[in-house]
């Protein structure tokens, strides 16, 4: 059922490139302890790409709330992420 939310959900923000268009989308790393899982996402910030350290305090709480650690914010950037950066992330890409 997850996925099949998760593939809607894609299919949707990818036919509307103009409405995402305005976002900042934050690269990260994260881990979990107890087993050790790690993994890469993406996130969507509204509006213009916050300062470094901002960017770094969102990414961290939005993925605390899914039991998450942050690692680090790999980058940001305006421009929509490729459809490589995507795959990578997976299931990561805009979950939080």
């Amino acid at each position: 059922m997850k996925q099949i939310l998760f593939s809607l959900l894609l299919a949707l923000a990818l036919a509307q490139p103009g409405a995402a268009a305005a976002d900042c989308y934050v690269e990260y790393k994260a881990k979990q302890d107890s087993p050790l899982r790690l993994h890469y996402g993406i996130l969507a910030i509204g509006g213009s790409c916050p300062s470094a350290n901002a960017a770094q305090q969102i990414a961290a709480d939005r993925v605390a709330a899914g039991g998450w650690t942050l690692l680090t914010v790999t980058g940001l950037s305006t421009t929509p992420p490729s459809s490589q950066m995507i795959a990578n992330a997976g299931p990561y890409y805009l979950r939080f």
